[in-house]
């Protein structure tokens, strides 16, 4: 029997991974059956759960990949470049299905509290990358001294959240690119 090797591996978890959001995202965590999930992945159960534990596990590895991937570009660039970039890819089924596994983490944030146990980690680590950009931005002078960075945060935070759940019910970007414009303004010195 041949070697798969790990390269092939990873690349096999990667298209189940995108295709598991693309389910959760269209269908929600419930309506993401496993028979579903196999057709989505045109692979079998035992294929798709050589890779992931349960649904459950799978589910948390799609939120998982979203968020290192945030928390990535927030580190490097800031919480608004990752809403620069849900922008100029809004109309894509990529950011579609990533934009439903947010709406579906949320949900399930406020309920399934074992799910929201598990969650604070990934969730803090965002935060944590947001409020050292920012502390990077304040001792570099670029932002605002009158506000603490906490409450900057928490400004961002609302308007990625706000942002989320703007385009992930259809709305149309519109002007939110001015909108960030606003936001990144207010987080700037003056």
């Amino acid at each position: 029997m041949p070697r798969v090797s790990q390269d092939q591996l990873d690349a096999r978890r990667h298209e189940i991974l995108a295709a598991a959001r693309t389910c959760f995202a269209r269908l929600g965590y419930e309506g993401a059956t496993v028979r579903r999930l196999e057709e989505a992945t045109g692979l079998s159960r035992g294929a798709i759960f050589h890779h992931f534990r349960d649904k459950e596990s799978l589910f948390l590895a799609v939120a998982e990949d979203d968020a290192a991937a945030m928390v990535e570009t927030v580190a490097r660039n800031g919480l608004v470049q990752v809403m620069r970039d849900l922008l100029t890819r809004a109309d894509s089924s990529d950011v579609a299905g990533w934009l439903g596994s947010q709406l579906e983490v949320s949900r399930r944030l406020r309920t399934d509290p074992a799910f929201a146990g598990r969650w604070a980690e990934r969730s803090r680590a965002i935060a944590d990358a947001t409020r050292e950009r920012l502390q990077r931005q304040r001792e570099a002078g670029v932002l605002r001294d009158d506000v603490p960075v906490e409450v900057l945060t928490q400004l961002l935070e609302l308007a990625y959240d706000g942002m989320v759940l703007h385009l992930a019910t259809g709305r149309p970007a519109g002007e939110l690119s001015r909108v960030l414009d606003l936001v990144e303004e207010a987080v700037r010195r003056r």
